[in-house]
């Protein structure tokens, strides 16, 4: 069983971590976790040491962690559910009885991504919808309708192409949203902004392209209206990191936002990340560059 007191807690953490998220540019870090306040009480919302959290006073995991680079072999499946690996110890007890409780009651969880150091990308709510004890795994759902799907592991397709749907809008796109923003040190590549809730990571590729890989190197963290004018072709990226507007946007008047805005980014050279490996790839920039010149 949940109690009330836990039941009325979870949708105020979950509202939490999503504002403090958004306001960070679709993330949160270690510290702020670990030092969140509810009704002036400390109730970390992760573990210190260990991917779950499991505060004494509830009865339900409140939050688990994965890490590509974790010590539990926690992996997405092809049908876009993750496969949660027991934890360590006494299968029936501890960390897995109130994984499995929050099964049993629907109880909403919180799923952060650590794919940074110190950086956790969060995705909520997520459910527990299936146990596997001979495979030691939960299934994590993105979506608490899959509760009434009669085997995850064998999906109808359109439950399948929904739970892929699911999976790209919520764990990919804010995946590398939390990559390429971190990756420019929270800040627009072109204008400098450093507001990150006004931060997007917009791809040079387009991921509805083959090539465009959700990587750091395939990214740009842009403010939102240079990302808007990067994906209409007003504002394009050369291969040696100079901006160009187009030649129709130049010539316009249009007051204040446009000139300062856009106009007078005409010839900057871009921000850089501090890592290489994370710099806009110059092939992917020259692609990206040659359909900004054939549409201006």
């Amino acid at each position: 069983m949940e109690s009330a007191f836990e039941k009325a807690l979870r949708p105020r953490i979950i509202s939490w971590v999503q504002e403090r998220a958004e306001a960070n540019g679709g993330f949160l870090n270690r510290a702020e976790l670990l030092d969140f306040h509810i009704d002036g009480q400390k109730l970390p919302i992760i573990d210190y040491s260990r991917g779950i959290r499991n505060p004494a006073s509830f009865e339900s995991t409140l939050s688990i962690v994965s890490a590509t680079d974790g010590p539990y072999d926690d992996t997405e499946s092809e049908d876009g559910l993750l496969h949660y690996a027991y934890r360590e110890g006494d299968p029936w007890s501890g960390d897995n009885r109130k994984l499995r409780n929050a099964m049993a009651t629907g109880a909403p969880l919180i799923l952060f991504r650590k794919e940074v150091p110190n950086i956790y990308t969060p995705v909520a709510p997520v459910y527990v919808v299936e146990d596997y004890p001979e495979e030691r795994t939960f299934i994590i759902a993105l979506d608490e309708s899959f509760n009434f799907v009669h085997d995850v592991r064998h999906m109808p397709e359109p439950e399948r192409i929904y739970a892929l749907r699911l999976a790209k809008e919520r764990l990919h796109q804010p995946a590398f949203r939390t990559r390429v923003i971190i990756a420019y040190g929270t800040q627009c590549a072109i204008c400098e902004l450093k507001y990150g809730s006004l931060l997007d990571a917009a791809h040079i590729i387009p991921d509805s392209h083959e090539r465009g890989v959700p990587t750091v190197n395939n990214g740009l963290a842009l403010c939102k209206i240079h990302h808007a004018a990067y994906d209409q072709n007003m504002l394009g990226v050369t291969p040696d990191y100079e901006v160009r507007i187009s030649r129709d946007i130049l010539e316009k008047v249009d007051g204040p936002m446009l000139r300062h805005g856009l106009q007078e980014m005409h010839g900057r050279t871009i921000q850089l990340p501090q890592r290489s490996a994370d710099r806009p790839s110059a092939e992917f920039l020259a692609w990206r560059y040659e359909q900004f010149g054939v549409r201006t």
